[in-house]
């Protein structure tokens, strides 16, 4: 996105929020400003509708783990986004330095799936508007019951390519 913006060419980043934890509203909306590479944050469900509607050209993910067959880990919605790109007929790439790759796991259903604690999705915290303080607050009535898987697998039939410092490849056992 950077070589991207750097280069002239014209694009906006459509970060979503990424709950529970907010990375994107907090970190990549961070950076991206950092740099002036325009931006607006969404809401995590928006991506799809964005992709309805034409406003998408390319969907970029991360990874935590790539397994050698090309199956991609990321934080918990990826999947979902995949699954609204190929619905869309939009190119899927996952970008990941190939230190991310797992030679010892063969496809996603290996990879064990992190459950976070259920405050993470019960509770916000974000800086007050009043004080400028940071306060944490409940958004669901106390005693509810909260699921928090923190990752999803993505299958290598929904990625497009793998984006690396080495360059593009494809997400299959034989490309890898």
């Amino acid at each position: 996105v950077y070589a991207a913006f750097d280069a002239g060419i014209p694009l906006h980043v459509w970060v979503d929020e990424t709950r529970p934890r907010n990375q994107g509203a907090s970190l990549t909306a961070w950076e991206l400003k950092g740099h002036g590479v325009p931006h607006t944050v969404i809401a995590d469900n928006v991506g799809g509708h964005l992709m309805q509607v034409g406003s998408v050209d390319v969907c970029i993910t991360g990874a935590d783990r790539v397994t050698r067959g090309g199956d991609a880990c990321n934080k918990i919605g990826t999947y979902l986004k995949a699954l609204a790109a190929a619905d869309n007929r939009i190119p899927f790439y996952v970008a990941l330095p190939s230190s991310t790759i797992d030679w010892t796991m063969e496809d996603g259903a290996s990879i064990p799936i992190e459950q976070r604690g259920a405050e993470e999705v019960t509770y916000a915290e974000g800086l007050c508007a009043e004080d400028g303080k940071r306060r944490r607050v409940l958004l669901t009535p106390k005693g509810s019951a909260a699921g928090n898987w923190a990752f999803d697998v993505t299958p290598r039939r929904l990625v497009t390519g793998l984006l690396t410092e080495r360059g593009l490849i494809g997400a299959s056992p034989q490309a890898l």
